[in-house]
């Protein structure tokens, strides 16, 4: 089996303090028939210099070659294999094998640039007391293992801003969008002790809720240069048609524990939450309606419509959903 070479040499600065406490930081790495990508993954996360890593690879039930690749070519990985239960189950599965005090995540297609856990430290030791912290990222349309070097030059090239944000309660923004992606999570396990982990019940939007939980209990740093490459391909989850409207279920459930309202006293604007979730009603009715469910695509475009009047994609989808079918 071919496996790419490595497609950076991993030198990067790093935080002395880390250097010198050892500490440990698990990644988990979940995994679902990524044979093609899995070894690409590794190699970007193993990458990170002068760090200690607990990196977990949960095999969620593949039935490719996955395993047997991580198993035979990365022997210093820990692999766990369990059947298919989901991503969410997959990641608490590796989060509770995890040895490390800190705790970061990659999929398994996606790609660490280096220095992102020390840009990631940097962050959250300006702006302490933070205990999580995540960075940009950059789409990166491809079904190639391996990123091209001049693409990493270029995003490696980008001004180093690591604090321009700092760090903060980002309940508000949470509820407008999920402004933190996975990929490039670092956060103190205590935060999960405190508020639990991703939610099995949840097919999308798992990591959406827990962030929003993780965002009552904890500053969050934001890193403002891309470390990371978020893959999109044919075969990723989302951008396959969707089974419930998971965005309204996350941001409603989140309304109805903690309001409004961060806990620096911050509100989210509730016109623009309404808005948000008017457009969650509409998009999942239009895509029931492309999948023939007429009844399901119109009770959507009345919620979208009772979230804002004048929701004109909700308007237009009650429209269409009465309109005869056509033979």
């Amino acid at each position: 089996m071919h496996l790419p070479a490595p497609f950076w040499d991993g030198r990067s600065r790093f935080p002395a303090a880390l250097v010198e406490k050892k500490m440990l930081i698990s990644v988990v790495i979940p995994c679902f028939n990524a044979e093609r990508y899995i070894a690409a993954t590794l190699q970007s996360v193993l990458a990170q210099p002068k760090v200690d890593l607990d990196v977990i690879v949960v095999d969620d039930g593949s039935t490719d070659a996955s395993a047997s690749l991580v198993a035979q070519h990365f022997p210093q990985v820990l692999l766990l294999q369990r059947g298919n239960a989901g991503v969410a189950a997959a990641r608490n599965a590796g989060m509770a094998a995890a040895r490390g005090d800190w705790i970061a995540f990659c999929d398994a297609d996606d790609i660490w640039l280096p220095g992102k856990l020390a840009a990631q430290f940097d962050a959250m030791t300006a702006n302490s007391p933070c205990r999580m912290s995540f960075t940009a990222w950059h789409v990166w349309a491809s079904a190639t293992p391996e990123p091209e070097q001049g693409l990493l030059d270029a995003l490696q090239q980008q001004p180093e801003s690591a604090v321009a944000e700092g760090a903060r309660w980002l309940y508000p923004e949470l509820l407008l969008d999920c402004v933190v992606w996975t990929s490039t999570v670092l956060a103190h396990r205590s935060v999960f002790d405190e508020v639990g982990g991703f939610d099995p019940g949840l097919r999308v939007g798992e990591d959406y809720d827990l962030w929003l939980r993780a965002s009552r209990v904890t500053r969050i740093a934001k890193v403002e240069r891309p470390f990371a490459l978020y893959r999109q391909h044919p075969a990723s989850i989302t951008r396959t048609a969707p089974t419930a409207n998971y965005r309204r279920r996350v941001v409603e459930t989140a309304i109805q524990r903690w309001g409004y309202a961060g806990p620096d006293g911050r509100t989210a604007d509730r016109a623009a939450v309404r808005k948000l979730l008017a457009k969650s009603c509409s998009d999942y009715g239009a895509a029931l309606l492309s999948a023939g469910d007429r009844a399901a695509a119109r009770r959507n475009a009345r919620e979208a419509i009772a979230q804002q009047l004048l929701h004109l994609p909700g308007w237009k989808l009650w429209v269409k959903s009465m309109l005869p079918r056509l033979p």
